[in-house]
């Protein structure tokens, strides 16, 4: 399922922006450093929680596409390193944990956001793992982060105007979603990397 297989697909559309933030004199780690203010901004406003919501989607969406930028400009000005990509990473992990953070504070669901923060983050950390053992990035599974933005995006725009769907809201079904789905697709990534390694 996951939308991370389209990111050589989305390289065209990119390059407007990639453009625009040569002309800004904008370095690759300044747009990571953007793409973060915006992660925060979104675990803000669903922390807040009603129409704040639909901000917060905006956030998602911009911080997502940003996270795409960062790279296609760094590949532009030829200054892609270890050390970007480090920087790149490190935000990203930051920015999931404040965004799931806001969404359980949104709803008052602690455990379960503690559940899909463990989900969330093995997942990336099995990616990268995979890559630092020499079995290659990871990107595969049912759930990697474009398809965690997407979903955070879709029940951020649901959320103000649904009220509970069974047991739980519909940002709480979301939280279900990443602490379970988040660790199979961690598990499938450490399969992965186990068959290639062996």
């Amino acid at each position: 399922m996951t939308l991370d297989q389209f990111r050589p697909a989305s390289e065209r559309f990119l390059e407007p922006f990639v453009s625009a933030a040569v002309r800004l004199g904008l370095t690759p780690d300044a747009v990571s450093g953007v793409a973060f203010g915006l992660a925060v901004a979104a675990g803000l406003t669903f922390a807040a929680g009603g129409t704040w919501y639909l901000l917060g989607a905006a956030c998602i969406l911009a911080n997502g596409w940003l996270d795409l930028v960062d790279g296609a400009l760094a590949r532009e000005l030829e200054t892609a390193s270890p050390a970007g990509d480090l920087v790149d990473h490190v935000l990203d992990r930051y920015a999931d944990v404040i965004i799931i953070a806001g969404l359980s504070a949104g709803v008052g669901q602690y455990a379960l956001g503690f559940a899909a923060v463990v989900g969330v983050l093995l997942t990336s950390y099995l990616g990268t793992q995979a890559q630092a053992v020499g079995a290659g990035r990871d990107y595969g599974g049912l759930l990697g982060r474009a398809d965690r933005l997407a979903l955070v995006g879709v029940a951020a725009v649901l959320a103000p105007f649904t009220g509970l769907v069974g047991p739980l809201t519909v940002v709480g079904w979301l939280l279900v979603v990443f602490a379970v789905v988040g660790n199979v697709t961690a598990l499938q990534r450490f399969v992965g990397a186990w068959r290639d390694l062996r």
